[in-house]
């Protein structure tokens, strides 16, 4: 159907409708774009700090006005639920240990602190190293979530040839372990700060000088070498505080580092922009919040045990895609999309000219209405009248016409028009002549 049998209103009541479904859809495609995407991320540890840590950097961040992800966390009883979590997809970012196992997914975004194997026994033994235990119970705090550190001491010391044993302790029990004799050790795998210090001070206090003792792993290089989730760490002379020092001079150990790790289909650009805006917050905040100024980039190498985000890499290599890059196809795009609105524009203009309007009328009026009129006149005047009606509507719109813009089918038709009502007037003229000198 062509647009002049459409009435104006009723195509400018399309028009304007299309146009706002269009903006409308432009504004909402504009609001989703530049709305931040919200990233959950599963923390958790047995004494809630890295819960408020996490807390703190997503506040930061939210309150950001240039971030473009913003995190919520879950809060997880222990770093292990947390894995569990991620695991489990019901996070995609996640805070865990380096030796947690099964997370095929993973990939770093930061190393956010090391954590250290620490062996300790009451104050006044005399152990200086982990073989020295032979025969003794050494309670592991938190012995599901360092299993695979007890398999490795277990193979590396042939723990079952030492008769060596290994208990599950939890944090509330272990002092009294200790003093009860149930465990002569206590390891646990814990970041050397002052918070966690506390807590190895709290567990060992006792009413004499002496201080608790650090024992070394004298095979760690030899474990590390086997269990790539773990590396040599040395807890340096009197790193524990305390008078006397602890330990008395450096001990060797293993450590392993806690990593945020994502889901390895995030998108490269979205974790990007999150590793920008950890590093930010750790630069605002590191000064007050001492265990930001931990974060750091992971290993990078392609053989890294847990590999490196893309999306991180590009950022720690500085190889982010730059807007002309990232934009490039729509760049390519924009001119296509302008010639098409430029297209569409013109024929809505088209489609809304006033001029069809008129000669519609006048078309209707040359081909049905006035030769109605004719046949039906009876006498010369009507046919005169009916002539200055003709006049009268060709010159309207001969009028009104735009040099130009009226195609030669429009002025062909109504010459036509024109020259057939003619001839009916002529025809009915004579019949009229007739019928009177009848």
């Amino acid at each position: 159907m062509k647009a002049y049998f459409i009435p104006f209103w009723l195509r400018l009541t399309i028009v304007i409708s299309v146009v706002c479904v269009v903006i409308g859809g432009v504004l909402a495609a504009y609001r989703v774009y530049m709305r931040p995407t919200v990233l959950t991320v599963a923390v958790g540890s047995l004494d809630g700090e890295t819960n408020k840590i996490a807390s703190l950097l997503a506040g930061h961040i939210a309150a950001s006005s240039t971030a473009s992800v913003h995190l919520k966390i879950i809060n997880e009883p222990d770093i292990l639920a947390a894995a569990n979590g991620f695991r489990e997809g019901k996070a995609g970012l996640a805070v865990v240990r380096a030796d947690t196992e099964n997370l095929p997914k993973a990939r770093t975004v930061a190393q956010v602190a090391r954590a250290a194997a620490v062996i300790v026994t009451p104050a006044g033994s005399n152990y200086t190293k982990f073989r020295e235990l032979s025969g003794k119970t050494i309670g592991v705090v938190g012995a599901e979530i360092n299993s695979g550190l007890v398999t490795a001491l277990s193979n590396e010391y042939d723990t079952a040839r030492l008769k060596i044993a290994f208990k599950n302790i939890s944090i509330n029990d272990a002092r009294q372990a200790i003093i009860s004799n149930e465990v002569a050790a206590l390891l646990m795998v814990l970041p050397i700060a002052r918070r966690y210090i506390a807590y190895i001070d709290k567990i060992f206090q006792n009413d004499s000088d002496l201080a608790p003792n650090i024992l070394s792993i004298d095979g760690a290089e030899a474990i590390a070498n086997t269990e790539r989730a773990y590396n040599v760490f040395v807890v340096p002379q009197g790193s524990l505080q305390g008078s006397p020092q602890i330990p008395p001079d450096n001990r060797i150990t293993l450590a392993t580092n806690v990593y945020l790790v994502a889901r390895d289909d995030l998108d490269p650009d979205l974790v990007a922009n999150l590793t920008r805006e950890i590093m930010i917050a750790k630069r605002d905040l590191g000064i007050e919040q001492p265990a930001l100024a931990q974060i750091i980039a992971p290993e990078l190498d392609s053989a890294a045990y847990i590999p490196v985000h893309p999306g991180a890499a590009e950022y720690y290599n500085n190889t982010q895609r730059d807007w002309l890059d990232k934009y490039a196809n729509w760049i390519f795009l924009l001119p296509i999309i302008f010639g098409i609105g430029a297209t569409t524009f013109a024929a809505t203009w088209k489609f809304l000219e006033f001029e069809n309007d008129r000669f519609q009328e006048t078309l209707m009026a040359t081909n049905y209405h006035l030769p109605r009129k004719i046949r039906s006149a009876t006498s010369e005047i009507e046919l005169q009248q009916i002539e200055e009606e003709i006049d009268s509507l060709l010159h309207a719109h001969l009028t009104h016409a735009r040099p130009g813009r009226e195609s030669d089918s429009n002025m062909l038709l109504l010459h036509s028009a024109a020259q057939r009502l003619d001839n009916l007037i002529h025809h009915q003229r004579s019949r009229i002549v007739m019928g009177g000198s009848m």
